[in-house]
């Protein structure tokens, strides 16, 4: 489970998912690329390039608005052959169950009110 925490200078509330989330989809990658690396690196040279070109027509201001989805698409697309490449337990989402979810929404609600308290403490700028 995700323990939500106060950041380090308690301003707000962070969601540590790096080592739920974040290490196991890149040491899958790792994993998929050591089992074939040339498919991996085509698949991740072509998302970059994907990416790469939805960014620029996001920030081009005279792109037309079929073009960003266009590439939006694309990138999209990339994406997914790159998911398909890492087992699928990596690619959901995590769920909880109805006490995990319970105790999460607390510890967020009371981390949020310790902030908001703390702020209003504070003399406005």
């Amino acid at each position: 489970m995700i323990t939500p925490q106060l950041t380090a200078d308690g301003r707000a509330v962070r969601l540590p998912i790096r080592d739920h989330i974040t290490a196991p989809l890149l040491d899958d990658l790792a994993t998929a690329y050591a089992e074939d690396p040339e498919q991996i690196s085509l698949l991740l040279i072509a998302h970059a390039a994907a990416v790469t070109c939805h960014d620029y027509a996001v920030c081009s201001d005279d792109a037309p608005e079929y073009e960003r989805a266009m590439r939006a698409a694309e990138a999209d697309g990339t994406r997914g052959a790159l998911l398909d490449a890492l087992p699928d337990a990596h690619q959901q989402d995590p769920e909880l169950g109805p006490d995990d979810a319970i105790t999460t929404a607390t510890r967020l609600t009371r981390l949020a009110a310790r902030i908001r308290h703390t702020r209003s403490k504070e003399p406005r700028q």
